[in-house]
Formats: C-alpha cells, structure tokens, sequence
C-alpha cells in the first residue's frame, strides 16, 4: 500500500493532505505530511521545494476561487465590497490556514492578481500613490479578521461574575452566531467605504496617481 501510494503522489495530493493537517491540528511539518501521505519527505521534495512553496501552493488554490475585481468601468467601491465578501467566505472555509499564509511573503499568482486588481482600482479612483498599499493593508486586515470571526462560538461574550449591564442589553438585542458576524461585516464593510469615500472626497485637487 505504501509503495503504491508514492508511485500516486503528485502535487494534487500533496497540497490536499497538507490542508487536511492543517485544517486538523493547526500546523505543517514535513514528517506529519510525510506520515499521511504514506511517503517519505524525500520523495515529497521531488514535487515541490519545501514547505513554503506548499503554503504558496495552498494560497494559489485559495486565491483562485476569490472573486477577481472589475476594472471595467465599474465603482470601485462596489467591486472592492464583492471581492471582501469573496475573500471573507473563502478563507472561513480554513481558517486554520490563515496564519500560515500571513506568516510568509506573498508570492502566489492568483492571489497578487486580487491585490492588484484593488490597488489599481484604488488608484484609478484618485487615492495618493502613498495612500493606496495602506488602504489595501486596511481592507486585508478587516477580512482576515472577519474570517476568523466566522469561527467564533455563538456566544462570544458571557458575564458570569461581573455585572455588565450595556453589554447584556446589546447581546440580547442583536443577532446571534453567524448572522451576527454577517452583519457585523457587512456594517463595518459599508463604513469603511463610506470612510473612503469621504476621504477620496476631501483629497485636494490635483492630488492623485
């Protein structure tokens, strides 16, 4: 069994058995990969360089699946909001893998293409060159948090011992579980464009690209 297991390893099987570990325990190691994959760490070096080229792997996977932005004339906004809700979804479905793939340089195809597709819409809109990759760090940022909020419990805050009477009322009053997270997203989401929009306003004339 084992040794008809190697003559099948391939890339396909390895990035598959790399996200199952992942997704279980949290982690990488070659030897654990080794391990579920039947083979050796010498006959996975074969197919990829190491385990960095793995996670780049897996983020190209990930990335090809998030909504592309549309610089065809559309509202920036518009497009920027559908491909947060895109990204937002997608890495809920592994959460496990997100420090993973922040912990390394960016270097997937598929993944730098959405980056630039936001930072060229932004620029198009008249953001300040030194502006853009600081509003593209800042929408980043609010997706990776919103996914990971996706993974939270249904009851995120509990008072057993100290009195917090505002916090109560607000729990009580709001959703609970995931369409509390939708709708949280989707709030904070609109206000961050509105904020946007207000600062793209406010940008003297002749200051852009």
């Amino acid at each position: 069994m084992v040794q008809r297991r190697r003559r099948l390893l391939d890339v396909e099987s390895i990035l598959d058995a790399a996200l199952a570990l992942v997704d279980e325990h949290g982690r990488l190691t070659m030897s654990e990969l080794a391990g579920r994959l039947g083979s050796s760490a010498s006959s996975i070096y074969h197919h990829v360089s190491g385990r960095a080229e793995i996670i780049e792997l897996l983020r190209e996977r990930f990335a090809a699946n998030v909504h592309l932005p549309s610089v065809d004339g559309a509202d920036w906004g518009d497009e920027v909001a559908s491909w947060m809700r895109s990204y937002r979804g997608h890495m809920a479905e592994h959460p496990n893998l997100i420090p993973l793939l922040i912990g390394q340089t960016m270097t997937a195809g598929a993944a730098l293409r959405g980056y630039d597709r936001v930072a060229g819409l932004l620029s198009a809109a008249g953001f300040p060159d030194s502006e853009v990759i600081l509003w593209v760090t800042a929408l980043d940022c609010y997706a990776v948090g919103a996914a990971l909020e996706l993974t939270s419990p249904p009851d995120v805050w509990r008072s057993e011992r100290d009195r917090t009477p505002a916090l109560d009322a607000a729990v009580h009053a709001g959703p609970r579980g995931q369409d509390r997270a939708d709708a949280a997203f989707d709030l904070g989401l609109s206000a961050l464009l509105a904020g946007m929009r207000e600062r793209l306003a406010a940008q003297p004339t002749g200051v852009g690209p």
